[in-house]
Parts: structure tokens; C-alpha cells; sequence
């Protein structure tokens, strides 16, 4: 069993010092003792704290980060977005596939987080058809994860339709349609895949109501659940206004209000952006216990709007980050603007505070945490027995952390990181991934990167 020992550590209860963490062969935590002696083990000088979750990402979408900011020909909106980015999803491979998420993986590693959820709807061939192994697009994901190191949890994604009104699908949509028999097959080699895997957890992702009709979603819940019961369960909800107008024009409901009218909603849903919700709507995902997906950078780039948090955050509701489509690896700058856009929209500051909990980047990191682990399904976000030992060791001699203590720590985290580098050391499942700054795969997955980006871009 190893052992570190750090200098100050956030454990369930709060901050420590000089905390043994005793790592056993498992990858997860054994035992956590306080007031340890520093010469017990590999002694960590700064500040240790759990690694965060991306709850929600599209890995061939880093292929196009920062490729979408000239202004098309008429509207620029996430429509004209959606265009270009299904453009680029018609050409990936799943070589392709596979070197894209290498370097993501590496880039969001570095950026704090130690677990990635993916939403993952690239099933079919460019050319239409199907694979040989229907799964293949996800075992691209699955070697690029377990080369890079971070734990996955994948959600193979049921996209069922082109849109709300039964439009026909688009060249590059029919690479994302399944028919259940279809989507139920690929989530059976994905089972067999992880089976005794420890850093991977199988999800299930309904892409959205325009690509799955509701009445289709109790049968999707029934496959889920003849699988595995407590899988976590994901879908697009509520992005743009335009798909609450279709919603409301076709059916006769609000998004949020026609997905809880057919299936039960409760701790195992992630609804993802869930921006344009209804007063109504918004207390009952409170009150479900379902994790709103927030992904504020790409929310902000594609001009989705503002979900509702400050009132969100007085209603206790779960919530957690994602990076999405990944023109962002880092965990603390989808938080900043998380807290950014609230100040901006309320015109004052420290949204995400509480008599009890005044420190805000704090606040923002510990809540991030739980409805993140939430969404992935997966024992992790505390430092303390039984979950994995999934850490983040940041700098203490960084000058904007050096001198500070407790939650002080995490603001200077959350809200001034982009000043340098604040993570040292990156931990996952009990295995260093990423030490003094450096992952040992860098360098290849990025030349690998800009290989498949030249072409893509031919």
C-alpha cells in the first residue's frame, strides 16, 4: 500500500494538516489519518485536494476548437455552429478519434480534471453503413483514456431522429442514428469492454428531445435499466430558445416539464445546459435531485444564455462542469465564468456564497465535486476511504497560493489560476499521470493532434 503525506489536505470535514492518505493496490483510498509525521511517505509540500469532474464532453469537438470564430454568411448563432461542427464530425475516423481524445485528455488532466464524462454519438461510418464493430468509435475513446490516464465514463449516446418536426437527417446526422436494437448492441461491447476496469463506468446518454422523441424514452430507460439500474443517465435539455419553441409547438410542453412527464427524473439524470427554464421548471430540477450539466465556456461561445444559477444556488440544487466542446481544458476557468456571468447578470458579487460558506471559489470547487461524481457514476470527489484516490496537488510555491490557507486556497484556485500553472502533481487512481506540470505523453499526442487537424482541414 502507499502512502502519501500532505502538507494540507481538503477532506470531508474541512482542511488538515499533515494528512496520511494510504493508497491501496485497488487505486482507491484506504485510510486518512491526520498529524501524520512527513517522513511517513512521499511527502507533498503544497495543497491536496480532489480532482474534479468533467461531467459532460464531445472529444472530436477539441478538432475544431477556435475554427468557428469567422461570421458565416447570415446568422451567427449556434445553429450556424452546429452546421460546421457536423461538417467535422462527417470526416473523423476512428484513428482520428483516437488522437484527438488523446491530446483532450492529456490538455484536461493538466487542467484539473481526473474524470471525463463522454457523450458520445459518433457511431457510424463517414461514408455511411456500419463498422464491423459497431463500438469501435468507442473503443477509440476507451485506448485514448486509458493511454493518457484519466478515468472515463462513457455514455454512448441514442440519437434517434434528425429533429423535433421529423425532418429528414442531414449526410453528416446519419452517422449518429441508431435504432434501439442498434444502441442497445453497442452498449453491450461496452460492457464487455470495461468489465473489469476500475477507471471506467458505462452512462447512457439520450442526445436530446429533438433527437429522441418522448414517447421513445421510456423504452431507452427500459433498455438502460434491464443493463444496469443505476446507471447514471444524461441528456441535452433546454439549450436554445428555439428548441423550447418546437417543444412547446409540437407538444404541447416545456422541455423539462415533457422529459418528467415521461420518465422519472431523480439523482441518476444529468440534464445538460438546461439554460432556458422556467421558474416552475427550475424548482422542480432543484427538488428532483437530477445534476444540471453546466458548460459555461462553450455555453458562452455558442451564445446559449445564462442558466439560472443564483436562484438555482438558493434552491440547493445539484449541479456540476463540463467542458463540452473543449475549446477549454480547465476545471477552474469553467468555474470562473460559471460565477463571472452571474455577477454580471445580478450586478453583484459572490453569487455562490453562504452564511456557512463564505468563500466562494471554495464553494463553487465543493459543489462542483458532488454533482459531478454524481453524473459520472463513480466514488470519487472526497479524499476519504472507499473512493478513488483521484488528486490534484497544487503548487504551494506558487505566489498566489504561497502564505495562504483553507479555503482561501481554492479561491486563489478558482479565480486568479490563470496568473501560471497551479497544479503540480495530477493523480488518478493511485498513479501519478501528471508530475511537476508534465504528463509523460504530451509531446506525441499533440504532434498526433495537429496531424489529423492538417488533414481534417485539407
Amino acid at each position: 500500500m502507499a502512502r502519501l503525506i500532505a502538507a494540507h489536505a481538503l477532506l470531508t470535514d474541512g482542511w488538515a494538516e499533515r494528512v496520511a492518505i494510504d493508497i491501496a493496490p485497488d487505486g482507491n483510498i484506504g485510510e486518512v489519518t491526520v498529524g501524520a509525521a512527513a517522513d511517513e511517505g512521499e511527502y507533498l509540500p503544497g495543497h491536496v485536494i480532489p480532482g474534479m469532474v468533467d461531467l459532460h464532453g464531445h472529444a472530436f469537438q477539441r478538432a475544431m476548437a477556435g475554427l468557428a470564430q469567422d461570421r458565416p454568411a447570415g446568422a451567427a448563432d449556434f445553429w450556424s455552429w452546429r452546421q460546421r461542427m457536423h461538417a467535422l464530425a462527417a470526416r473523423i475516423t476512428p484513428e482520428d478519434l483516437w488522437a484527438i481524445a488523446a491530446a483532450l485528455y492529456v490538455d484536461l488532466l493538466k487542467g484539473g480534471y481526473t474524470t471525463v464524462v463522454e457523450f458520445h454519438y459518433l457511431h457510424r461510418p463517414p461514408e455511411g453503413g456500419s463498422y464491423e464493430d459497431p463500438a469501435v468509435m468507442c473503443l477509440a475513446l476507451h485506448e485514448a483514456a486509458s493511454e493518457t490516464g484519466i478515468a472515463l465514463t462513457l455514455a454512448p449516446t441514442w440519437y434517434a431522429r434528425a429533429g423535433m418536426a421529423e425532418e429528414e437527417p442531414t449526410p453528416a446526422q446519419r452517422r449518429f442514428l441508431l435504432d434501439l436494437d442498434g444502441y442497445g448492441d453497442i452498449l453491450g461491447r461496452v460492457e464487455r469492454l470495461f468489465r473489469d476496469d476500475r477507471d471506467r463506468r458505462i452512462a447512457a446518454a439520450a442526445h436530446s428531445l429533438r433527437a429522441v422523441a418522448p414517447e421513445q424514452l421510456p423504452a431507452f430507460l427500459a433498455e438502460i435499466d434491464r443493463r444496469d439500474p443505476q446507471a447514471p443517465l444524461h441528456i441535452h435539455l433546454a439549450e436554445q430558445p428555439r428548441e423550447v419553441e418546437q417543444c412547446l409547438a409540437v407538444h404541447g410542453a416545456r422541455p423539462l416539464e415533457l422529459l418528467a412527464d415521461r420518465v422519472p427524473l431523480g439523482p441518476r439524470w444529468c440534464l445538460v445546459h438546461a439554460t432556458h427554464l422556467s421558474e416552475g421548471e427550475r424548482k422542480l430540477l432543484a427538488s428532483s435531485g437530477a445534476v444540471a450539466g453546466l458548460c459555461p465556456t462553450t455555453e458562452a461561445d455558442l451564445g446559449d444564455g445564462l442558466f439560472p444559477f443564483a436562484e438555482y444556488w438558493r434552491e440547493e440544487g445539484a449541479w456540476g462542469i463540463g467542458s463540452d466542446a473543449n475549446l477549454v481544458t480547465a476545471a477552474a476557468e469553467e468555474l470562473r465564468l460559471l460565477e463571472y456571468g452571474q455577477r454580471l447578470r445580478r450586478i453583484r458579487r459572490l453569487i455562490a456564497t453562504r452564511p456557512e460558506q463564505p468563500h466562494c471559489g471554495a464553494a463553487l470547487y465543493r459543489a462542483a465535486l458532488a454533482g459531478g461524481a454524481r453524473a459520472a457514476g463513480r466514488p470519487v470527489g472526497r479524499i476519504a476511504p472507499g473512493f478513488r484516490a483521484d488528486l490534484l496537488h497544487l503548487d504551494g510555491r506558487h505566489p498566489l497560493l504561497a502564505g495562504r490557507s483553507g479555503d482561501a486556497v481554492l479561491d486563489s484556485f478558482v479565480f486568479a489560476s490563470g496568473a501560471g500553472p497551479m497544479i503540480r502533481d495530477v493523480m488518478v487512481g493511485g498513479l501519478w499521470r501528471v508530475r511537476e506540470g508534465l504528463h509523460a505523453d504530451e509531446l506525441r499526442t499533440r504532434r498526433e493532434l495537429a496531424r489529423v487537424v492538417d488533414r481534417l482541414l485539407e
